[in-house]
């Protein structure tokens, strides 16, 4: 299976997917920490991740297939969603738990 595929097969597959460098218990920069905090406070405490670090052919892979050129990313269902920057200002305008209904734990 060529990349593409093989990405388009995770963010179609899981509801909610996030590419980060490292683990949702491990991240590996500040960026990703951040991505990982703001799902959490959208009561997700488990997502699919993948550790791009560990991936390089998905960590280019994924800019190609969102043409957005940095990580961490985030895909609901089956959607691009953005990067941190995006995701902190859709979860202060309330947004992102919007997005997520349905996906999240209930408050």
């Amino acid at each position: 299976m060529d990349v593409q595929e093989l990405i388009k097969q995770q963010v179609t597959t899981n509801p909610v997917v996030l590419y980060m460098k490292g683990t949702p218990r491990q991240p590996m920069c500040g960026f990703s920490a951040t991505a990982v905090q703001i799902l959490q406070a959208c009561n997700l405490p488990l997502f699919f991740s993948v550790n791009v670090l560990e991936e390089p052919e998905i960590r280019e892979g994924v800019k190609q297939f969102s043409n957005w050129p940095t990580i961490p990313q985030l895909y609901i269902r089956g959607e691009f969603v953005g990067g941190c920057d995006i995701m902190r200002e859709m979860y202060q305008a309330g947004e992102l738990q919007q997005m997520l209904v349905g996906i999240a734990a209930p408050d």
